[in-house]
């Protein structure tokens, strides 16, 4: 059953359409159905779009559209994927035009940062990740290396754009992209080939796009060039959540909407379907204090609810202990179970004395907006020459281990190297075997290349019957992995902790090993899926805790909100002052934190708190004040500020000889 507004949104086919969605209004609901709307109204399930911004988001709305249809089959060819995802299909397709092969490499984080260090002739890794970090927002906001060079404004920008042009040369040679090229080339197909751009506007008649309010300049440049002039789409987002400025986001598109499509419906839904009212009345109060796109108010029908608590702690480790002994409360006062429990943070370096406390208490726990094991560079590395000796034809794992570490092996090798494998059509691995590479690579670069090849033939050779465990650590010794890793790194205790995790990989293999009686190879092959089990997490009943960013999307019964103070939230620093735009989105942060909470919310500061070694004295966050209205009027803050001031007094009485009442 959907309400009045809802309705609304779901009804209107015909041009394009806003709906700004309040936290919890239910705006996959929405989507799910317009989908089904859309059918019935002639749409062929290939022709619509509905485009989201995670994988988890995306399978979520394709198993509630499984749901919903009664035709599995159009369900499964509904296009139902993130931007980026989108992208690689686009490029896929026709990414020829602009001299991609089908088979192009996606380059992650870190093959992006060892390959700008080489274009910018560096080993400073912190330099790198900062071109790498201007590289990304130069091509979020659609320039291209010479207009970057041409719009320098300093020599820092100069040097960057000059580095830009080398590593764009190098990914060309490659045949590889990065992550911001699969929405920056996507844009340029649809812009430079007419004949691209119908074919693809002819084959999505209609999208949906949510979580709008997180969209680039260059997302939603694409979905103006998707929907053509007729505008045959629904965004749907809300501006008091858009927390991405960071990566790119700019609620300029939610400006620019109305003006670019003068007959864009907008339709609020203002109704929650999650929290009571008291949480929704915190949330309206701190959010009231930011300027408003699309002025609206949540309520609920869930009731009063319990009163929103704020609780002062005298330092982090007793914040934590709070925390304990809050979940303890809930699992035996009100039968909660420990998946119904989040503690939220605007860092992560919160989470240690937080983890210290639950492990004290034998509490589970798990940590979302973390990192993977297996998403460190280090794994990386090492599970690269894995996936080389469990398939010699993985030419994106060859192209990371041939260049890692170093070898002289440079961009204009692997491009001649790269072409000269296409013509005889075999993987890159297996060009190094044929008679005619010194003729094409250079003796010296051949020779190089071949040595490569004997190791790997090497250990390929030796892994049938020796164990995996220690030839594992042969071939990283063999290569000097520690030396690159020390030289690589920012710093010592860097260098020290990435090599630890590398002994902690190895240790797994040869444990692993040894159970299975497996050899090395074998173990290669199961990488993938190791990898696989490790994203998908323990799925025993355990509290989240996990950073504000993260838990974007998500929602518990019970919410713990912690380090609410001047430094955390808002988030600055010195070297980092806070700009009005960064208020606004460190307040939506907060406004994102408390509508995460369904029956009860808990929002703690700390008189005290670490900061390295030392401490520090915080003052209670500024968006408490905004929402002190909205709370009871004997909060712990306002209790212990009551505390000190009759301490005052009856010491003053008894100094003066009266007695204070």
């Amino acid at each position: 059953m959907l309400n009045a507004a809802q309705e609304r949104a779901v009804s209107h086919l015909n041009g394009p359409c806003l709906v700004i969605a309040g936290a919890g209004s239910g705006k996959t609901r929405v989507i799910t159905h317009k989908i089904a709307r859309l059918l019935k109204a002639g749409y062929a399930p290939g022709e619509i779009a509905a485009i989201t911004f995670t994988n988890k988001a995306a399978a979520e709305m394709r198993e509630r559209a499984k749901t919903l249809l009664d035709d599995r089959k159009a369900a499964k060819e509904l296009v139902i994927s993130t931007f980026h995802a989108l992208g690689v299909r686009m490029l896929r397709e026709d990414g020829e035009v602009l001299g991609l092969k089908p088979a192009f490499s996606i380059l992650d984080s870190d093959d992006v940062a060892g390959l700008i260090r080489e274009a910018g002739a560096t080993t400073d890794a912190k330099l790198a990740r900062q071109w790498q970090w201007r590289i990304s927002q130069w091509k979020s906001a659609l320039l291209d290396p010479h207009t970057a060079a041409a719009q320098a404004q300093s020599p820092e920008d100069a040097q960057v754009a000059k580095v830009w042009l080398r590593y764009a040369e190098q990914l060309s040679a490659y045949q590889a992209v990065d992550f911001d090229d699969l929405m920056v080339l996507p844009l340029r197909l649809l812009r430079e080939h007419a004949d691209v751009r119908a074919r693809w506007q002819q084959r999505l008649r209609y999208l949906l796009v949510d979580e709008y309010q997180d969209t680039s300049d260059a997302q939603y440049q694409l979905l103006k060039l998707l929907a053509g002039d007729a505008g045959r789409f629904t965004a749907v987002g809300d501006d008091d959540q858009s927390i991405y400025g960071w990566r790119g986001a700019t609620l300029d598109n939610l400006r620019q909407l109305p003006l670019d499509y003068p007959a864009l419906e907008v339709i609020k839904l203002e109704q929650n379907y999650r929290s009571t009212n008291a949480i929704l009345r915190a949330a309206n109060a701190v959010i009231a204090s930011n300027p408003k796109l699309f002025p609206k108010q949540l309520w609920s029908d869930h009731g009063e609810g319990d009163a929103v608590e704020v609780r002062e702690a005298d330092s982090d480790d007793e914040e934590a202990e709070r925390i304990a002994a809050r979940i303890q409360a809930l699992r035996g006062g009100r039968n909660a179970k420990l998946s119904d429990i989040a503690v939220l943070y605007r860092a992560n370096h919160q989470s240690r004395p937080i983890e210290q406390a639950l492990r004290k208490a034998n509490i589970p726990y798990t940590v979302s907006g973390g990192q993977s094991f297996f998403d460190r560079a280090e794994i990386k590395d090492v599970c690269a020459y894995l996936r080389l000796l469990a398939n010699p034809d993985d030419d994106p794992a060859f192209l990371r281990a041939v260049t890692t570490p170093k070898r002289g092996i440079g961009a204009a090798t692997l491009k001649s190297l790269g072409a000269f494998a296409s013509q005889w059509k075999v993987s890159l691995f297996d060009a190094l075997f044929r008679d005619a590479l010194p003729t094409v690579v250079g003796a010296r670069h051949a020779e190089g290349l071949r040595e490569f090849a004997r190791l790997m033939h090497d250990i390929e050779w030796r892994e049938r019957t020796e164990p995996a465990g220690p030839l594992l650590r042969e071939l990283l010794a063999t290569i000097g992995y520690e030396a690159y890793l020390r030289e690589s790194a920012e710093n010592d205790r860097e260098a020290s902790q990435r090599w630890s995790n590398v002994g902690d990989f190895c240790d797994w293999i040869a444990r692993k090993s040894e159970e299975d009686g497996a050899s090395l190879k074998r173990m290669a092959q199961t990488v993938a899926l190791i990898t696989q089990l490790a994203e998908r997490g323990d799925q025993q009943d355990a509290v989240t805790l996990s950073t504000l960013h993260a838990a974007k999307g998500l929602e518990w019964p019970h919410v713990w909100l912690a380090g609410c103070e001047e430094g955390l939230l808002p988030f600055f620093t010195e070297d980092r002052p806070l700009s009005d735009t960064g208020l606004e989105e460190e307040r939506r942060l907060m406004y994102v934190g408390i509508t995460r909470a369904r029956s009860t919310l808990v929002l703690s500061h700390c008189r005290k708190r670490r900061a390295g070694r030392n401490a520090r004295a915080p003052e209670p966050s500024r968006f408490l004040s905004e929402l002190r209205a909205e709370l009871p009027k004997t909060d712990g803050r306002a209790a212990a500020l009551a505390r000190i001031a009759a301490m005052k007094m009856r010491k003053q009485g008894e100094e003066s000889g009266v007695e204070a009442t």
